[in-house]
């Protein structure tokens, strides 16, 4: 085993990372794991942050850790079938989190939307279909991404392709023909749409926050010991979302059309790609911690007695 010093110290950091990823996303899971077996009540958000947290767990697993192992010079650990199904799950989990977190802006947005508003009948509809749809998701992108397997081999069996892209412990199929930039194009279609929506949702509930507050505003002047109003905790956890989001799942698009076109990819630069990306699976979690119930508390001694935010739950 040779260790290349150019990617030990992206190995080490992608390593942390993982780590911390898998702590606070198998949190969440546990905590709502917790909540089902003592009987508790879902609401339709917590189905959608289950999905996400399931899918964020996921992709950790199946992008961080083969990465970190390539990092940390282990070679052809994965055969043929190893890597053709990590990189199945991968792409799945990907699709799923990017769903799931539209259909979580786009929810809050209906739920926080005045009484008056024509989006307010959407809500107990919207409620009764949220799980279906979650489980549709997973179906939806295994039937999505059923190329990914033919486009992915073991690294070792294809030394002498020139057609292939190396990721250091897989190989990706890069040929550059009309089906490939269809298959692109399909991708980036679908993730533009959910991005497109997430946008135009968070900016929706960003305008009905800021207005509340304006309408509260004596409210909130006489009580001095509120540092920060619940209006302004929400729209500080919804930006920080779409933006960690956008930035993470932006250069995981850029990573694949570089392995896509790219001959010869140096390994450093897809381990930095991989290591802005998985951003989003691993600080979502702790950022999502500030909208559970204090319940979480029973397992997470650091939520404590934190004043959470109520209007998102």
């Amino acid at each position: 085993m040779k260790m290349a010093s150019d990617n030990l110290a992206v190995g080490i950091f992608l390593f942390s990372q993982i780590i911390v990823g898998m702590l606070g996303n198998f949190s969440i899971l546990l905590y709502y794991v917790i909540l089902i077996v003592t009987g508790k009540h879902l609401m339709p958000k917590d189905l959608i942050i289950e999905h996400l947290s399931f899918a964020n767990c996921l992709s950790i697993i199946s992008r961080g850790i083969p990465q970190t192992m390539s990092d940390f010079g282990f070679k052809y650990f994965l055969d043929d079938i190893g890597c053709k199904l990590i990189m199945y799950i991968y792409r799945i989990s990907r699709g799923v989190s990017l769903y799931a977190m539209c259909l979580l802006s786009c929810f809050q947005a209906v739920t926080i939307s005045p009484s008056n508003s024509r989006w307010m009948k959407l809500k107990h509809r919207a409620t009764k279909y949220i799980g279906p749809s979650c489980s549709l998701s997973w179906l939806v992108h295994l039937l999505l991404n059923i190329s990914t397997p033919i486009r992915v081999s073991g690294p070792i069996y294809n030394k002498n392709a020139t057609s292939m892209t190396s990721y250091g412990y897989c190989s990706w199929f890069a040929s550059g023909n009309v089906s490939t930039a269809l298959y692109m194009f399909l991708l980036c279609f679908t993730d533009g749409l959910c991005l497109g929506l997430m946008a135009c949702s968070s900016v929706s509930m960003v305008s009905i926050l800021y207005r509340h507050k304006r309408q509260v505003k004596h409210i909130h002047s006489a009580q001095h010991f509120l540092k920060v109003s619940p209006e302004d905790r929400a729209s500080q956890t919804i930006l920080t979302l779409v933006c960690i989001f956008v930035i993470s799942y932006s250069l995981s698009s850029i990573l694949v059309i570089f392995t896509t076109y790219s001959k010869v990819p140096m390994l450093w630069v897809v381990s930095v790609f991989l290591f802005l990306e998985v951003c989003f699976p691993t600080v979502s979690p702790f950022v999502l911690f500030s909208n559970i119930k204090p319940s979480c508390s029973i397992f997470l001694p650091c939520c404590g007695k934190r004043k959470l935010l109520s209007s998102l739950t």
